[in-house]
């Protein structure tokens, strides 16, 4: 079957998201943003959870992903960022390849699977990926 879902583009099986854990807490705080974000993307997502924020990996990271963050009750993307910090095509490639060299550390993070709305979604609790992210979005100029 592992073989099939690759083939046909489907999700990896992790195991359920304990429901007493700090991530499962992290994911109600942005419940309402976080089902939106579910309800208006069709790709994979794999949520990155941490203190009344997410970074919301969408696609198939690290090669095709795109990037969202739940932060003050609402959805930022890639894009806003790029646009609102006036960022050049090749500034956007550079961003895109720190954030692919970030998710390509945190690899061997544990990783879980929980359900959002009706559709499931993969959950990595990772300190070191969140704060990573973090800074190298933080720190884009």
């Amino acid at each position: 079957m592992g073989m099939l879902d690759r083939w046909f583009g489907g999700m990896k099986h992790y195991p359920p998201l304990a429901a007493d854990s700090q991530a499962k807490h992290y994911l109600d705080e942005i419940s309402p943003a976080l089902e939106g974000l579910v309800g208006d993307v069709k790709d994979p997502l794999e949520v990155v959870p941490s203190d009344h924020e997410a970074f919301v990996f969408i696609g198939k990271p690290p090669k095709r992903f795109g990037l969202a963050w739940i932060h003050d009750g609402k959805v930022s993307s890639f894009q806003s960022l790029v646009e609102e910090r006036h960022l050049s095509a090749a500034k956007s490639e550079q961003l895109l390849d720190e954030l692919r060299g970030a998710y390509q550390h945190a690899l061997d993070a544990p990783r879980y699977s929980a359900t959002v709305g009706n559709r499931k979604i993969t959950i990595t609790p990772s300190m070191k990926l969140e704060q990573e992210v973090h800074e190298i979005i933080s720190h884009t100029k």
